[in-house]
């Protein structure tokens, strides 16, 4: 049904980094909203919403807690763990199979929380998981879920606490990385033993940011490949071998442009990631030469004053920040998390998410018309670098840019540009201080499909 979506939002320009000499061509995009995905109540209407705003790749999370029998007992209960019938797969089944019929792909992480049975001490979900029961369940997945997925990635955000337990052990040292090291290759050897093993199989899924409980997510990757500081061996490790190199890139309130300490990776200074990952390659901790995958990002937004920005602001940071990614050609996939704000937990309270596309109760933001049509613009002198995706383009199509000067509310002609095949484009134009962009795209059937105004 054709759409025409206005919005009067003013552009900040500079705030893209320079574009690299060569950029990625094949980026795909991963969309995660398990409040409505998992939801048999909303489920239908979400996905029919994602494949109108172009989404054909989901990312699901595996909860091993969520699906293992007698979760909070110390005691296993006796059953077989690589065995996919004894595990309550619940809504896990009814989305996998909606997604299949589809024909969209899924990557999916397996992770934790874990059953307390499967720790090492017994007494929560997250403290020392056994890497021989995870290879089971892992295993389980695989045989699951293997005709249906075809990227995995191993353990949500290991450097975080929240996920996976002790973060540091006396005296200050990273303890996570070398439990999650044991994890990924327990995770690894699961899947092959389930057949998967020619997926892609992702390493990382890193928090973008340490604290005095979160392990930095470069000293985190140094530590898990048996690295110094200084990216020389300090012990003897097997180099690893995986597909990707997985993390969430996530920023501040200051936007994409913001640059945190060295060993923290936001989406601004992505370059610090891929030169990491080279270093251990040469030092011959890793296998290969990793692509990474953006497997989750957002920008959050009011009503959380704290951590959101405005929605204005939301737009913008967005697709700056998609637009960086598209520019480094190491990353392999970009993401969105979340279609819908998670749930306040009390009045004026955001313990969650406010990084969807809509707020809590539906209502739709400015993010949502714009992730259709991500624009940014980046200043070069007199110049600017004009750049954005017409979605859900299926083949090469054009779009229209007009643009307002400041104290005008006339839009002009700019120019018509044809977009590659994947629905990008990007062209020069003249810079101008306060001037607004405005984006049309046509569809390739010639009807009206989009407006979005900057």
């Amino acid at each position: 049904m054709p759409m025409r979506l206005l919005l009067p939002l003013t552009i900040l320009l500079c705030l893209l980094l320079s574009a690299p000499a060569s950029a990625s061509r094949t980026q795909s995009l991963t969309f995660e909203a398990p409040r409505d995905l998992m939801n048999p109540v909303t489920r239908p209407a979400a996905l029919n919403e994602l494949a109108s705003l172009g989404v054909r790749r989901l990312r699901v999370i595996m909860l091993w807690s969520a699906v293992a029998p007698a979760s909070d007992q110390a005691q296993r209960p006796n059953f077989e763990p690589s065995d996919p019938n004894a595990y309550n797969w619940g809504e896990y089944d009814a989305l996998m199979a909606a997604v299949k019929a589809r024909g969209w792909s899924v990557l999916m992480t397996i992770s934790g929380p874990v059953p307390k049975w499967a720790t090492a001490a017994k007494l929560d979900n997250l403290t020392r998981p056994s890497p021989s029961a995870f290879a089971a369940f892992a295993t389980a997945v695989g045989r699951r879920y293997g005709d249906q997925v075809n990227a995995w990635a191993i353990w949500n955000e290991p450097n975080q606490p929240q996920f996976l337990r002790p973060q540091f052990a006396k005296g200050g040292r990273a303890a996570s990385p070398g439990i999650y090291r044991s994890l990924f290759l327990a995770g690894q050897r699961g899947l092959r033993k389930a057949n998967q093993g020619a997926d892609t199989i992702l390493l990382g899924e890193t928090s973008p940011r340490g604290t005095p409980r979160v392990v930095a997510p470069l000293r985190f990757l140094r530590a898990m490949l048996c690295l110094d500081d200084r990216y020389k061996p300090n012990r003897k490790c097997a180099p690893l071998s995986a597909g990707g190199y997985a993390h969430h890139a996530y920023t501040t309130r200051q936007g994409p442009s913001f640059k945190p300490p060295p060993d923290d990776v936001t989406i601004g200074v992505l370059s610090r990631l891929t030169k990491a990952l080279d270093r251990a390659r040469r030092a011959g901790a890793l296998a290969g030469r990793l692509p990474v995958h953006l497997t989750e990002f957002g920008i959050q937004s009011t009503p959380d004053t704290i951590q959101g920005v405005s929605l204005v602001k939301q737009v913008e940071y967005r697709a700056t920040a998609e637009k960086i990614a598209y520019d480094n050609p190491r990353v392999a996939s970009f993401s969105q998390y979340l279609l819908r704000d998670s749930d306040p937990t009390g009045p004026k309270q955001y313990g969650g998410f406010e990084s969807g596309l809509r707020f809590a109760d539906g209502k739709p933001k400015p993010s949502l018309p714009a992730f259709r049509l991500p624009l940014a613009v980046r200043r070069t002198g007199s110049k600017a670098v004009v750049w954005g995706l017409a979605r859900p383009a299926t083949g090469t199509t054009t779009v229209t840019v007009t643009y307002a000067n400041k104290g005008s509310s006339r839009f002009l002609p700019l120019k018509t540009v044809q977009t590659n095949a994947l629905g990008y484009f990007q062209f020069t134009a003249a810079y101008k201080a306060g001037r607004r962009w405005n984006v049309t795209w046509q569809g390739q059937s010639g009807s009206p499909v989009g407006s979005y105004r900057r």
